[in-house]
């Protein structure tokens, strides 16, 4: 499997979706990438299968694909677990994907049945920009350099002041987010740190028992509302587990949520 970038699939290929257990039922409304999308169908080996429809001509990464992309992905979750592929995954054909299934039929096997049952929330800890009345307040360095700009105010002053904040900003999200972290933990079976993401101090995913997936959340908007003045905590999910499950190509899938936290 090949993985295309933004408007480099220029087909023909097979765009990929996920890999289930041989069987899964398909969802009936059409749906998946591409204007029309492309019908749906399951190519299979043995006892696992990958859920593709035709690429389309100019694959890019357009908000409707991706939203796309994972709703279809959310429907197969539903009911049954799902290894799900990244945005873009595209095979040559149904020899090569097939080829690459049995390759990997064991790992794939092993993966499903860890996430069985499961769904994944991810956590984003941000810098509460929305309370710097209760950061001065706390912060004795950054009253000092307040103070300071007010009795001598330049733009040394104002820069060395903005940069304080920020810094100050940043280290209470970073702290209340490993707090969170904490809390959290012991109601998932798995965590997963997520890629950098710009101005983000703590971003993790957890895979929670699908009847734990509500006293999660519950746990974490509390928590968020506790803390509204030190963190900005943001919650996604239930999601497809993207972020515990291995691909075909030994990568592990996971694209930031698409219109998540």
């Amino acid at each position: 499997m090949r993985a295309e970038g933004p408007g480099t699939a220029d087909g023909p290929g097979l765009y990929v979706y996920a890999v289930v257990r041989a069987g899964t039922p398909l969802p009936r409304k059409p749906g998946g990438v591409g204007s029309p999308p492309a019908p749906l169908r399951a190519v299979g080996t043995g006892h696992v299968a990958a859920v593709v429809s035709a690429a389309p001509a100019q694959l890019r990464a357009r908000r409707r694909d991706l939203l796309a992309h994972q709703n279809l992905l959310t429907q197969l979750a539903a009911s049954d677990p799902v290894l799900p592929m990244r945005f873009g995954m595209v095979a040559p054909d149904e020899d090569a994907l097939r080829a690459q299934l049995a390759a990997a039929e064991t790992r794939h096997l092993a993966a499903l049945d860890r996430v069985a049952g499961h769904i994944e929330m991810n956590v984003k800890a941000l810098p509460a920009h929305g309370s710097l009345a209760a950061l001065v307040a706390e912060d004795a360095a950054v009253q000092r350099l307040r103070d300071a700009t007010r009795r001598r105010p330049d733009y040394e002053a104002n820069v060395r002041l903005g940069a304080a904040v920020a810094s100050a900003l940043a280290r209470r999200a970073a702290e209340a987010g490993r707090r969170a972290l904490r809390d959290l933990a012991p109601m998932a079976r798995a965590t997963a740190g997520g890629p950098e993401v710009p101005g983000c101090a703590v971003n993790v995913s957890f895979l929670v028992a699908q009847d734990d997936s509500d006293r999660f959340r519950a746990t974490a908007e509390r928590f968020a509302a506790a803390h509204r003045d030190h963190v900005d905590l943001r919650i996604a999910g239930p999601l497809p587990c993207y972020s515990f499950a291995e691909t075909g190509t030994g990568n592990r899938s996971a694209p930031a949520p698409v219109g998540g936290g």
